[in-house]
């Protein structure tokens, strides 16, 4: 007779300190935009009220050209719908401020990102590359259409390659009125395609991430919507970044997935990312 037992093993986990958490960017003719949270916890209850709370105020924000050093000002935004009473908080230049009014993206250049908060500084930088516009952009009908979305289209873009190899780029799609939303898997490079011509890609349309859940339209765009496609150069450390991000949130849950830390370009212990874009806009109407 075999005996066998079975002993009960308890883990405390304990819960790391809060790490500021950065979401930043600077665009081609845009001003920089930041957003500063403090990571939660694997195991915490997360509701509105944490979120709201999640948010970083009265940190000192600057951004530089190398020429011009601004400091950004804080916003909040009023999202309350209905009986929902939400704020969005976040960092963009002070209008009232003549020099920082005309603080813009402007191609090719590098912008520094300098944070002080909780006694703490960090540093992190960013290029705004050169941009390559797409060839085209088309909507074809997908090799198996969805049951419950017959008029599902699938986005094909045709993109030229430059020959000087590095080039990366992240895309963002809007449809109709919506936002930009960027892909599930949003950047690519052209380490296997370096210099190709008119290749095609298939592109998934982006959806918010609070939308997608997997529906015969996820990914789609729709007979007669108007479509804008944004294509934009981004540097190593922004493709790195949301590489690394886009396999992890696609492998939640599976446990023979090889684990990834999700690499930040903000030194000193923050985690997320400044982000500079180069972008290009392309539009088509679906037809119907």
């Amino acid at each position: 007779m075999l005996l066998s037992c079975e002993k009960e093993v308890k883990i405390n986990l304990t819960t790391g300190a809060p790490q500021l958490v950065v979401n930043g960017q600077i665009e081609t003719g845009n001003p920089p935009f930041v957003v500063l949270t403090q990571s939660i916890g694997y195991f915490s209850k997360v509701d509105l009220t944490t979120l709201q709370n999640s948010f970083i105020h009265d940190a000192i924000v600057k951004v530089s050209d190398g020429t011009t050093e601004i400091q950004l000002k804080e916003y909040i935004l009023d999202t309350t719908s209905g009986q929902t009473a939400a704020k969005f908080y976040f960092y963009s230049i002070d209008l009232t401020d003549p020099v920082a009014a005309n603080f813009k993206g402007e191609t090719g250049n590098t912008y520094s990102l300098h944070i002080e908060s909780g006694g703490k500084s960090y540093n992190s930088y960013t290029k705004i590359p050169y941009p390559k516009a797409v060839d085209s952009l088309t909507a074809v009908a997908p090799g198996t259409i969805p049951p419950k979305a017959p008029t599902a289209m699938q986005l094909n873009v045709y993109y030229s390659d430059p020959d000087t190899i590095g080039n990366a780029v992240r895309y963002f799609t809007r449809r109709n009125s919506e936002p930009f939303y960027p892909g599930p898997n949003s950047v690519f490079d052209d380490g296997i395609v370096n210099g190709a011509k008119n290749a095609r890609y298939q592109l998934q349309a982006g959806s918010a991430s609070s939308n997608i859940d997997f529906t015969d339209s996820t990914g789609y765009v729709f007979k007669g919507d108007t479509v804008t496609l944004k294509w934009a150069a981004i540097d190593r450390g922004v493709f790195n970044f949301y590489t690394t991000l886009e396999y992890s949130l696609g492998t939640t849950g599976n446990p023979f997935a090889s684990p990834i830390n999700v690499q930040s370009n903000v030194m000193n212990g923050a985690l997320g990312i400044w982000a500079g874009y180069g972008s290009t806009y392309t539009t088509i109407v679906v037809p119907k």
